[in-house]
């Protein structure tokens, strides 16, 4: 369960952004969003969903590639380029795109994530000197790094490593580590590597590689982020695969029937050796045994709704973390609001999964919908071209700024009661290329 996510320096973030889904005081109503977890006889609460607003070029979709950044450099151990230039999230590959293009020195980039997960609680970030923006060639360096268990620190590192309370990980240690603790620690601090991450490399080696890899498949499988959904691609495997062999899914076609695809099933053929299979449109009847690809015959909403729904699935089934931008593009808001209920209902997130996503979609601004704390906005200041994110829970309830429970959040947001909104008006630039074509 996700708690929290921090960044700064981070493109247009260059102030610290806080990503919270802790509930925040004085909330009432809509109990069914908040999700506890306990850990020892310590309870944390989390919002089960969230929805971000703000206008083009605000920073939405940035909040969520820096998500995705953090997951990917983690991941990987290090802070160098990935040579993978396929994935729609550029700055998690070729970290020069990171920094914010306004600084004329290099100032550190910062993450840390606090999650839940296995009943601990885990803090992990990290503060990096990556240069300037497109400074391709700079040698980069790690500042610091903290991992904490529990809200006991295990490592920090500044200048140097320290290790504090290591009995707290006893159980996740690595064989043997007790007698050989002096000299773990004593090579560790003697081989730090500038453009390494600690908790990936020598913690991983010397000290608890059951704990990274408890971190390490809840950041792969679980904090499941989809920067650009418009381009993600769902690719399926299946062992032993039969060459030229339609592989047809009870539950995807019966989420299509109720999506509203029936005149044709919903399968995967499989061609290769690999494995991996290609959706297709399946017809039966006069046509039957006929498959071919899905985007031939396809919409693109269906499209996209296939490709997302399995991580849905995944979400609800394992607790995960489910992180999308433009979740609602090409799919019908009543579909989109049935899996919002669907996150909302006790008796089937029954794991604790949780939905954030981005939308320009204003029928989610609903106060029986989504808590106050559950509704966030981006907006970008015009002069210095830097984001902030704030909630509207950040508003209070009282005085002029107050925001009540029972208020039209829709209506309200769209008179610029909550900022994170623009004026757009293309008139001019009509009526100025108008103009100078009659002057022709």
């Amino acid at each position: 369960m996700l708690l929290e996510f921090k960044t700064s320096n981070y493109k247009s973030f260059k102030e610290e952004l806080v990503f919270s889904l802790v509930p925040a005081p004085k909330q009432k109503g809509l109990d069914y969003s908040v999700l506890v977890e306990t850990v020892g006889k310590k309870k944390y609460k989390g919002l089960c969903s969230a929805v971000i607003y703000g206008p083009n070029a605000s920073g939405k979709t940035n909040i969520i590639g820096a998500m995705d950044t953090f997951k990917s450099i983690v991941l990987r151990g290090n802070l160098r380029n990935d040579d993978d230039k396929s994935a729609p999230n550029a700055a998690a590959n070729a970290l020069e795109l990171i920094p914010n293009n306004s600084a004329e020195c290099s100032e550190p980039v910062c993450f840390s994530i606090k999650f839940v997960a296995d009943s601990l609680l885990i803090e992990y970030g990290f503060t990096a000197d990556l240069g300037r923006f497109l400074e391709v060639d700079y040698s980069r360096k790690v500042l610091s790094e903290t991992l904490s268990i529990n809200g006991s620190v295990i490592f920090s590192r500044n200048d140097g490593l320290e290790f504090e309370s290591l009995d707290t990980i006893q159980e996740y240690q690595v064989n043997a580590f007790e007698q050989n603790a002096e000299g773990a620690i004593a090579l560790a601090k003697c081989n730090l590597n500038d453009e390494e991450l600690f908790l990936m490399n020598g913690f991983k080696t010397m000290f608890s590689s059951k704990l990274v890899a408890l971190i390490s498949d809840w950041l792969d499988n679980k904090f499941m982020v989809i920067y650009r959904a418009d381009s993600m691609h769902l690719i399926r495997k299946f062992s032993d695969p039969q060459k030229k062999s339609v592989y047809v899914e009870k539950t995807l076609n019966e989420a299509a029937t109720c999506f509203g695809i029936n005149s044709n099933a919903l399968g995967y053929l499989v061609e290769g050796e690999t494995g991996e299979a290609k959706l297709c449109s399946v017809f039966g009847a006069s046509k039957k045994g006929t498959a071919i690809e899905a985007e031939l015959f396809e919409s693109y909403g269906t499209i996209r709704f296939v490709n997302m729904f399995p991580l849905v699935v995944n979400a609800l089934l394992n607790g995960g973390t489910l992180v999308v931008d433009e979740f609602d593009a090409s799919i019908h808001p009543m579909a989109l609001m049935n899996i919002i209920n669907i996150f909302h209902n006790d008796e089937i997130n029954i794991h604790n999964a949780q939905l954030v996503f981005n939308t320009h979609n204003p029928i989610f601004l609903n106060a029986n919908l989504y808590r106050r704390d559950e509704i966030k906005f981006v907006e970008r200041d015009d002069i210095t071209h830097f984001s902030s994110h704030y909630a509207l829970s950040d508003f209070g309830t009282t005085g002029k700024s107050g925001v009540r429970k029972n208020e039209d959040y829709m209506k309200n947001y769209f008179v610029d009661r909550y900022g994170a909104i623009k004026d757009i008006d293309f008139a001019p630039i009509f009526e100025d290329l108008l103009s100078h074509r009659n002057e022709v």
